[in-house]
């Protein structure tokens, strides 16, 4: 592995393109000691993995996704965070990666979305395999292949690079066929890693084999009565009648947890992440492929989101933020950013939430232009990006953006730019790509989000006098005034007002009254940007 980093990134830079390109080699140490999670996962891939990575010259990644429904939020997620550990890899090896994205399209459909037309479709063909189901959106051959489709359409969107697979095509195909054989012959072996988990009722009836049945079509939940490894058959305790079904070519499919091992197994996984809710399954299937005689993947657990109230997020609740949401409010940079974020940790996730990481995301461009090769590896940015960090100068806040879009009352992208060339005269469009894309994004996200929960404070008598100071103060200032002065002359009102031990208390009240909210940006300068005069107009219209 001592040769394999010699990989880096000479970099240019030049402030009107998009991304900058830095001067900077990414050194053989500076990768080693990056504590940085995806390095760390690469790191840790290369080193538990190494004999079979040397064995077959190349390192697999799997994600997996249950085609019962169209893709989301947490299928981004989990590509992304996947496509990360692969741009490490990149720095650690020149051997090929591949991610694999599984559908497990031959499970059988247990419940119908609520987001699907002809529902009575799907009711009438509960319990068969996805890709035996007709499609209710009326595109594709089935239910399955056209979520499989939309998967597709859904990463090539995001340019993920990813190899698709079908459960579906790999059962009937025999691709699994060698690998069901060895789990037959490791019957007994798999039970007794499986039944102590489950209730005493489960315990009678649980077969690791779910028969595809030749009349109704339904993968079936039924007991093992006769086992034939020798011809690959099994009988199956079918309601009082015997059903056998040979265990190749897809007439029969694998239990979840014996299903994941033997993907491990067959495909030769280096590296799978999961959500923490899938632990318990991981450390089963990981006893299975053990008992085949291989060793699992490396594993990543990550946290879940939770939405507003820290409730877990889920689809058929309608809790949390939507990736059409969250896309049409900012951009997938912002997305992968806040992926990229602290995996581990639970974090909330709904429409509120979306212009910090917007700011977040502009913080981090500015402070990659300062920032060393070891510092780099440490910015999200370096990992979202590929190395590629946007140079563009950040003109404002997202957050303040906002505010300029209600103060100013633009309805449209060109009143906002209109505005922002009163006082930012050397802004064009083509240099700023991404504070264009803001813009848009500002007026979409104040209609939908902040109008309709703006609460505007009524100040008392108390806080009157406070604001009608403010008001005083900011008479008296000059017009070509700097920010931090600005922002001391609020400072100095507040301290003469009763706010001298608790300034935040004293901001609060500020952008309760004018803004309607509890924070904002900092007023100094949003004072010089928007102007003196217009926030003397904009005080006083809202304290009359």
């Amino acid at each position: 592995m001592e040769n394999k980093f010699q990989h880096y990134k000479n970099k240019i830079y030049s402030k009107n393109t998009r991304y900058f390109r830095l001067m900077i080699k990414i050194k053989t140490e500076d990768i080693l000691k990056s504590n940085s999670w995806p390095i760390v996962e690469a790191k840790k891939i290369l080193k538990e993995r190494k004999k079979y990575i040397d064995k077959k010259g190349k390192i697999i990644l799997q994600t997996g996704y249950g085609p019962s429904g169209l893709p989301h939020i947490g299928t981004f997620g989990e590509v992304a965070r996947t496509s990360m550990v692969v741009n490490a890899l990149n720095y650690l090896t020149d051997l090929p990666k591949e991610i694999i994205t599984f559908s497990d399209d031959l499970d059988g459909l247990r419940k119908v979305p609520d987001n699907v037309p002809n529902k009575d479709v799907l009711n009438k063909n509960l319990h068969k395999p996805l890709t035996n189901i007709p499609d209710p959106f009326e595109k594709f051959k089935s239910f399955g292949e056209h979520n499989n489709e939309m998967l597709k359409k859904f990463l090539d969107k995001f340019k993920f690079e990813y190899k698709f697979m079908s459960s579906t095509n790999l059962y009937k195909s025999g691709f699994f066929n060698s690998t069901l054989k060895k789990i037959l012959d490791n019957y007994e072996g798999i039970m007794n890693i499986i039944i102590p988990t489950l209730g005493k009722e489960r315990q009678k009836t649980y077969s690791p084999f779910l028969p595809i049945c030749n009349e109704t079509g339904k993968v079936l939940e039924i007991p093992i009565i006769e086992i034939d490894k020798k011809n690959s058959y099994l009988i199956f305790d079918n309601n009082g009648k015997k059903l056998k079904a040979s265990i190749l070519d897809g007439n029969c499919k694998l239990q979840w947890k014996v299903d994941w091992a033997m993907r491990w197994y067959t495909l030769d996984v280096d590296f799978e992440m999961y959500g923490k809710d899938l632990i318990e399954s991981a450390i089963l299937s990981t006893k299975i492929i053990k008992l085949l005689g291989k060793n699992n993947p490396s594993g990543f657990a990550y946290e879940l989101f939770l939405d507003d109230k820290g409730e877990k997020i889920s689809k058929s609740k309608g809790n949390g933020v939507t990736i059409e949401e969250w896309l049409k409010y900012a951009s997938p940079e912002s997305l992968s950013l806040f992926m990229y974020q602290n995996p581990k940790r639970a974090k909330k996730l709904y429409k509120e939430i979306v212009p910090k990481a917007v700011d977040e995301y502009l913080d981090l461009i500015e402070k990659s232009k300062k920032q060393d090769a070891r510092e780099l590896l440490l910015n999200p940015l370096w990992h979202v990006h590929n190395g590629k960090i946007p140079s563009e100068d950040n003109i404002m806040s997202f957050s303040m953006l906002l505010n300029l879009v209600e103060t100013s009352n633009a309805s449209s992208e060109e009143i906002l730019w209109k505005f922002v060339k009163n006082y930012k005269t050397n802004v064009a469009k083509n240099n700023f790509p991404i504070f264009n894309n803001l813009i848009k994004y500002s007026i979409k996200y104040f209609n939908d989000v902040v109008k309709q929960n703006k609460i505007y404070k009524k100040p008392n008598s108390l806080e009157m006098k406070a604001l009608l100071d403010l008001i005083t103060k900011l008479e008296n200032c000059p017009d070509n005034m700097k920010p931090e002065d600005i922002q001391t002359e609020i400072y100095t009102v507040g301290k003469n007002n009763g706010y001298k031990e608790n300034l935040r208390e004293w901001f609060k009240l500020i952008y309760e009254v004018v803004f309607g909210v509890e924070n904002g940006p900092r007023l100094g300068f949003f004072i010089s940007f928007f102007g003196r005069k217009e926030m003397i107009s904009l005080i006083k219209e809202k304290i009359n």
